[in-house]
């Protein structure tokens, strides 16, 4: 191989670099986006969940509307106050106080619902929903399959009796299982709203009663009851007004249905027979009685006797 070919080589890939280098500086100058240098501060201020639950595409794109102007300071859900206080600093803004926002499940049936239906399919909410609009009796109530179950990264949410439940604890009102939910009956509320009318059942009361036990039936008690005008039946279902609703609870207690929810817990309603009987055919352990024979035990109580003293 000759030497003075292996150097001509080596000098013409050296100079061949030299002037991409130079042409791919002068491309960053000419083609360089501007980019705020106050968004990569932001981003580090979120938790960085990339959930979506405040709309935007993860958490640099939030980072960015909050920067620009088109999102608020407190737009992180998962963050929360902790979060929007850090964006607040580094935009010198001031972040306006809110109330703490969880998902709330507007369903009491569960298993006090009836099937109209035994769904082999999918478990999945959205693919019974094209199966006659669902296994359940109730056109408007979760099917308790889980979708939103799936859906939450937070494990706030779950299936207790046939329905889904939320843990307020763990949520960070991300929206995902309100976004899931093919029957729209999650929704974001705050957390200082202590009452809710878990149902959303827009039938006639005889309707309601032949699907669910716990629906509600339309019968105004709760806004007859009520002292400050905050329940109304609206389209045959309870409606509470919050700028009105003082969390008094007493519309919870004259529900004849117990479909209005308060927040204190309290004795749990008595089940319908489907659960009765699951709980029922569940394994119990039996206890095992060390005892006697019965003839050992009718001679010892008759010596007993024979040797007790006489009272007369």
């Amino acid at each position: 191989m000759d030497m003075q070919n292996v150097i001509y080589a080596v000098a013409v890939l050296f100079i061949m670099g030299i002037v991409f280098a130079i042409l791919l500086g002068v491309a960053a100058k000419v083609f360089a986006v501007e980019v705020d240098e106050r968004v990569p501060l932001v981003r580090e201020c979120l938790p960085g969940a990339n959930c979506g639950g405040c709309g935007f595409p993860g958490c640099d794109g939030l980072a960015a509307a909050i920067v620009e102007g088109r999102a608020p300071v407190n737009g992180c859900p998962v963050g929360g106050a902790a979060a929007a206080e850090k964006i607040a600093k580094v935009l010198g803004v001031e972040v306006a106080a809110g109330d703490r926002q969880v998902a709330h499940v507007y369903c009491n049936g569960g298993c006090n619902a009836k099937d109209k239906a035994n769904y082999e399919g999918l478990q999945d909410c959205n693919a019974a929903m094209r199966v006659a609009s669902g296994p359940k009796a109730c056109s408007f109530g979760c099917m308790g399959l889980g979708s939103c179950v799936k859906a939450c990264a937070f494990d706030a949410i779950h299936i207790v009796d046939g329905v889904a439940k939320v843990d307020t604890d763990k949520c960070v009102a991300c929206g995902k299982c309100v976004s899931t939910c093919p029957k729209k009956i999650i929704n974001l509320v705050s957390e200082v709203k202590k009452v809710h009318v878990n149902c959303v059942n827009k039938d006639k009361g005889p309707e309601v009663m032949k699907v669910c036990s716990n629906g509600c039936i339309g019968c105004k008690m709760c806004e007859k009851t009520c002292k400050f005008d905050a329940i109304h039946v609206v389209d045959g279902v309870a409606k509470i007004d919050y700028d009105k609703c003082k969390n008094c609870e007493m519309c919870t207690k004259v529900c004849p249905e117990g479909c209005i929810e308060r927040f204190r817990p309290r004795k749990r309603r008595p089940r319908s027979r489907k659960c009765r009987l699951s709980r029922l055919l569940l394994p119990r352990p039996r206890l095992r009685l060390q005892s006697r024979p019965l003839k050992q035990r009718l001679l010892r109580t008759s010596n007993d006797r024979s040797s007790a003293p006489c009272a007369g």
